[in-house]
């Protein structure tokens, strides 16, 4: 396999074709030190929790060193808490070495946290998907691109926490699903980010009949169709990784895929541009990991809980690569 995708790359660079690498990550609560109404209470600036200058520039300075580790030509982010936020956090990525010209946020609603975007190549428009009006549910954001004069659309999504009820979820599924349906599910499509959802969601789900208010249907598997085999719905990317390193959480010792990659079935063919088989992943670099669990930025246990300027996120970035061909 891994020839394969060295002699993929091969080809590409030797007949003028393009290779995209294209990154989701869960920041965890990158929030600035602006005095808001809608943030968590241990991040609040400059109280009992520490949320000051010092350990805001420790979190831009880890969360940036993924990022430019992972360099990748376009990066979904979630739990950005303002575009103040982003912007610091782009200039950090620039001081140690990686550009990113283009960037986006949906910050239309004024929910504590939002999804973000950073680019090297320009797009052409990126909007908020409202889900609903309510402040329970977070706007989506939709970018479309032109590369290689091929054109094609990403979505960035965070679905409502595993500790709410399914139903929620469906929700954002089915505003997204609507969206698709008026671009056309035969464009080249990429959704990802934050499903709060695993790619089998609707095995899992069985389990966990607190949650299951929908009698079973999942907004990842029944609304967007990401049953394998799926004909005319969503692949999910994570089929295409050995099942061991289908994960970007750990919860309790146990290994969840919430991050997700999926794809309309256009890009899953070889003409124009597709998606490189094998190149899925989970940026588990060892760094991001302490002992067994990943190594997420960390708080003090307690009455008030306090920065301890350390850590990343709680979350594994998922990338995939694409070829464009010329």
């Amino acid at each position: 396999m891994k020839f394969f995708i060295l002699f993929v790359f091969l080809v590409s660079f030797s007949f003028g074709d393009s290779v995209l690498k294209i990154a989701t990550y869960n920041v965890e609560n990158l929030f600035d030190l602006e005095k808001s109404d809608f943030r968590y209470e241990e991040y609040k600036p400059y109280g009992k929790s520490l949320w000051n200058q010092k350990n805001y520039k420790i979190k831009l300075k880890n969360i940036a060193k993924v990022i430019k580790d992972i360099d990748a030509d376009i990066i979904a982010l979630q739990e950005i808490g303002s575009l103040k936020a982003l912007k610091d956090l782009r200039l950090e990525i620039k001081r140690q070495g990686l550009y990113y010209q283009y960037f986006s946020i949906a910050n239309k609603k004024k929910t504590v946290i939002q999804v973000a975007l950073l680019s090297k190549i320009p797009f052409i428009y990126s909007k908020d998907l409202s889900v609903t009006s309510s402040f329970k549910y977070r706007n989506i954001l939709e970018t479309k691109f032109k590369f290689q004069n091929k054109e094609f659309y990403i979505f960035n999504n965070h679905w409502k926490a595993k500790s709410s009820p399914e139903s929620m979820r469906v929700v954002s599924a089915k505003a997204l699903k609507k969206r698709i349906s008026q671009i056309g599910e035969d464009k080249n499509i990429i959704l990802l980010g934050d499903f709060n959802s695993d790619y089998e969601e609707y095995i899992k789900f069985k389990r966990k009949r607190q949650h299951n208010d929908t009698h079973g249907k999942t907004g990842i598997n029944h609304i967007l169709k990401s049953i394998e085999p799926a004909k005319d719905g969503f692949y999910n990317l994570w089929y295409d990784a050995k099942e061991e390193e289908r994960y970007s959480y750990i919860f309790k010792g146990k290994k969840e895929a919430l991050d997700n990659i999926l794809i309309s079935h256009s890009l899953r063919n070889t003409q124009g541009v597709s998606y490189i088989t094998g190149s899925i992943k989970n940026f588990n670099k060892s760094y991001l990991f302490k002992k067994k669990n990943i190594y997420r930025w960390q708080m003090s246990h307690g009455r008030i809980k306090k920065h301890k300027g350390k850590g990343y996120s709680d979350h594994l970035p998922v990338l995939g690569r694409f070829l464009f061909k010329s």
